[in-house]
């Protein structure tokens, strides 16, 4: 139960998908949700460029749904810093059809389980816009903290929003697959 949960897996993104994840950023409201830089299209070979870069601080995995393999998003672990045994975090469901039905939340539950009991981290850490509502209740309901807030961070038409770090340590985690071998 390692990468995997009731309707989510987490595995290889395939050479003929970069496509379709390009296309997943000419959504406005997913890529104002993952970044803070102005809004721009990925193409397939610089996404292609990011998915393969070979460092030893980065996991990547792509989404699947159980039911058809379908690829519906990824989730990452970036900056490890192994000394320290911390990591940031981020995810994004990329088809909006699929947006709002706990795929994210077992995305993470399942990179949570990765990053903890397989490679050995003690912190998780991510940020959320404030703006992205269902997010921040969803890192708050999987027991992230909020640690902080950069105010005013960015501004979105015309306003100003605030970033929110989350911080999860392994001593907080609950497993909801504990046992499950």
């Amino acid at each position: 139960m390692l990468l995997t949960n009731e309707n989510i897996l987490l595995g290889p993104v395939y050479e003929e998908e970069f496509e379709k994840m390009s296309s997943w950023y000419l959504h406005e409201s997913l890529v104002r949700r993952l970044d803070a830089k102005p809004y721009r299209f990925q193409t397939v070979q610089e996404l292609k460029d990011w998915w393969y870069e070979k460092d030893a601080y980065s996991q990547r995995f792509g989404i699947r749904l159980k039911q058809g393999n379908e690829l519906i998003g990824f989730v990452e672990l970036d900056g490890i810093l192994w000394n320290h045994r911390n990591a940031w975090v981020s995810i994004a469901i990329g088809e909006k059809a699929h947006w709002g039905k706990g795929y994210g939340r077992e995305a993470m539950e399942s990179c949570m389980r990765y990053a903890f009991l397989e490679l050995n981290l003690n912190r998780l850490q991510l940020t959320v816009f404030s703006y992205n509502e269902p997010a921040v209740r969803l890192y708050a309901a999987l027991g992230f903290t909020r640690e902080g807030v950069y105010r005013e961070f960015i501004e979105r038409n015309g306003k100003k929003h605030d970033m929110i770090l989350f911080g999860l340590l392994k001593s907080e985690w609950k497993d909801p697959f504990e046992g499950a071998i």
